[in-house]
């Protein structure tokens, strides 16, 4: 038999040393390695944690300024109070006068037109008008806003028809009645007229008004 040589490269070498130390130098690297770990686990945890006290730190920062600022807008809107009570109640008179005011006119031009078709020697003796409802339409000339009645005298009869025809054509007359009309001589010598008449909404003065777009 042939023996085959074994190729050997450089000086022989052999390891004396026992295996309990080689066993004991691999569980000190492991053990150095695991502690390493640990420690890096430890940093990366302290680090997490100061992350969270800081950004706990600087949120309560901006909680403390903004209950600052909040309290400040209180405090303005506490001293401004005063100032929205009396606006509060200042609407409030407003709106009351608005209705209580809403049927509100001006006697004089009313009279005026009654008059203003009279003849020349009538005169207007009596006047017995109430005011209607409250303006709740958009045209107040289809609404009745003055009705009653009339009293004028005459020192001679006159016809009546054309009157009431002239009374139904003055403006903001919605209606005249000729039916009620009463004539009579009294001890005077003069005659006495009764008209029923009604007026539209157009004679409301409008004075007190809530003003478009307020309130």
């Amino acid at each position: 038999m042939t023996a085959i040589p074994v190729p050997f490269s450089g000086a022989p070498r052999v390891n004396l040393m026992p295996r309990t130390e080689v066993a004991r130098r691999e569980r000190d690297q492991l053990v150095r390695l695991w502690v390493w770990i640990v420690l890096g686990a430890i940093v990366v945890a302290v680090l997490i944690i100061a992350g969270a006290f800081a950004f706990k730190f600087f949120a309560d920062q901006r909680l403390v300024a903004e209950q600052a600022r909040t309290t400040a807008l209180l405090t303005e809107i506490a001293s401004l109070s005063e100032v929205s009570q009396a606006l509060a109640t200042e609407s409030e008179l407003t709106d009351f006068r608005t209705d209580a005011m809403a049927t509100d006119l001006a006697w004089t031009p009313v009279i005026g037109k009654i008059t203003g078709i009279l003849p020349s020697d009538t005169t207007l003796t009596g006047v017995d008008l109430a005011v209607g409802g409250v303006p709740v339409g958009d045209d107040p000339a289809l609404e009745q806003g003055l009705v009653g009645t009339v009293t004028f005298d005459s020192p001679t009869p006159i016809d009546i028809v054309p009157l009431i025809r002239s009374l139904r054509g003055v403006e903001g007359v919605l209606y005249a009645d000729g039916q009620s009309v009463t004539s009579s001589q009294v001890s005077s010598g003069r005659y006495s007229y009764l008209l029923t008449v009604e007026f539209d909404q157009t004679v409301y003065s409008n004075e007190y008004a809530a003003e478009e777009g307020g309130e």
